[in-house]
């Protein structure tokens, strides 16, 4: 079974950053795709970011030159660089892990804030 565990949530003043990490832990699995996803209060959840295996990169357009997704493949960890963060930024951010034959799997959440 693979666990995920995200960080780095928290609440900021607009123009500020933050930076989240997931880390999938477990035995047993081969990752594909890593990305971020968040659900705003009263909105669908919507794909952020997306990075593949051979580290090919996908943005939404809200996010474009603001937000950068990287991963550690030695560690198993994706991140989430996020810079001039808005107050529409504000959501609880997911982090989903696409496994070579088993179903994705998704994290916890954490919720950012971006408030003055």
């Amino acid at each position: 079974q693979v666990h995920l565990v995200e960080s780095g949530g928290g609440l900021v003043q607009p123009g500020e950053s933050l930076r989240l990490s997931c880390a999938a832990s477990g035995s047993g699995f081969n990752i594909n795709a890593m990305g971020w996803h968040r659900q705003a209060p009263g909105k669908q959840r919507e794909m952020v970011a997306i990075i593949t295996s051979s580290g090919s990169t996908y943005y939404a357009d809200s996010v474009k030159g603001r937000f950068t997704i990287s991963r550690d493949n030695a560690k198993n960890t994706v991140y989430l660089q996020m810079n001039s963060l808005k107050s529409e930024d504000t959501a609880v951010y997911y982090c989903n892990v696409a496994l070579q034959g088993k179903p994705p799997v998704w994290g916890q959440g954490t919720l950012v804030t971006v408030s003055s």
